[in-house]
């Protein structure tokens, strides 16, 4: 997006979507990872024919449009408009997708394990489902991530005046990672979560700063409002959401999507969303300490020397006293 289509943003105007990056067919495995992650967003018609492809691959990659159509209950520009939508040209290419990521499940992946948590599951089984489910999302994660939006991001970063990173609740958390993270290497980086004070900074925001949106919902207003301003005042501006289609989007001119999780009465959304937004946080990070190298390097050394007291501590040798004080 250019500089005088931002200059001529105006705040009443209906939200226009971000300049298109140019399309990128998403590998077979990441086939799983779109539909979870653009599910909400769909209409009733376009999710019954993506959940179609997504649980059965194999099945779905043996019929014509018509026929996958009539499976779902559709109609046939249903089937290429959810073709589009998951990011293939057209449904031949979604059929060529759909046969390859068979062809991966049939070569000896591992069954699915239900992440499901009963009131009464072993904290065995509770482990075993969280490590499961965590792994997945990582894999969902790095598999739908877009490297055109995420190289454009690290360069935005590495060569930032400024940064604001804006969050609330769990996200706040990854906001405070990314921040602490930069400020590791030398970079001036701000986390906020408190709405007014993001504001008030966003304002200041010019050409050549950059602000940062995390929200797994991507429709968080507290949020929004603050990279709106951001974007209004011509800073950079990106994106971490697992909606990628959501109105944080409009105002984003990198969206780096991650997994959409499945909320759980004992397993909230936050957890798995938040495991998704800290590898994109880690694979920003590592981008701009790659691209500021000669710069970075000193500053973690530095940082680390100047730590390095604070973590020794000296071990007592008398025992606990049995006295209650």
């Amino acid at each position: 997006m250019s500089e005088n289509a931002k200059e001529t943003f105006r705040p009443d105007a209906p939200p226009t979507p971000a300049a298109p990056v140019p399309p990128t067919t998403p590998a077979p495995s990441a086939l799983r990872a779109r539909v979870r992650s653009l599910g909400p967003s769909m209409t009733r018609s376009v999710q019954a024919v993506a959940e179609a492809v997504a649980s059965d691959p194999a099945g779905c990659a043996q019929l014509t449009v018509s026929a996958l159509a009539e499976h779902t209950g559709t109609s046939e520009a249903t089937v290429v408009r959810t073709a589009r939508l998951l990011g293939y040209p057209g449904y031949r290419d979604l059929r060529l997708a759909l046969a390859a990521l068979a062809a991966q499940q049939e070569s000896g992946a591992a069954p699915a394990v239900t992440v499901d948590i009963a009131v009464d599951d072993p904290l065995a089984d509770v482990v075993a489902k969280l490590a499961h489910e965590e792994a997945q999302t990582l894999a969902d994660t790095a598999a739908g991530l877009d490297l055109t939006q995420l190289a454009g991001a690290v360069t935005a970063l590495a060569t930032a005046r400024r940064i604001d990173i804006y969050g609330v609740g769990a996200s706040a958390l990854v906001g405070q990672d990314l921040a602490q993270k930069l400020l590791r290497i030398g970079l001036i980086a701000h986390a906020h979560q408190d709405t007014h004070l993001a504001i008030t900074n966003a304002v200041l925001l010019r050409p050549g700063d950059v602000a940062v949106a995390v929200t797994h919902s991507g429709s968080t207003g507290d949020v929004i409002e603050p990279l709106r301003t951001a974007f209004e005042r011509g800073a950079t501006t990106i994106a971490l959401t697992g909606r990628p289609n959501a109105p944080v989007a409009h105002y984003a001119d990198h969206v780096l999507a991650t997994s959409a999780a499945r909320e759980t009465q004992l397993r909230p959304a936050a957890m798995s969303s938040r495991t998704s937004q800290l590898l994109v946080v880690d694979c920003l990070f590592v981008g701009v300490a790659q691209r500021t190298y000669e710069t970075a390097a000193p500053a973690l050394a530095a940082s680390y020397e100047a730590l390095a007291p604070r973590h020794q501590t000296s071990v007592p040798t008398g025992k606990r006293s049995s006295t209650t004080r």
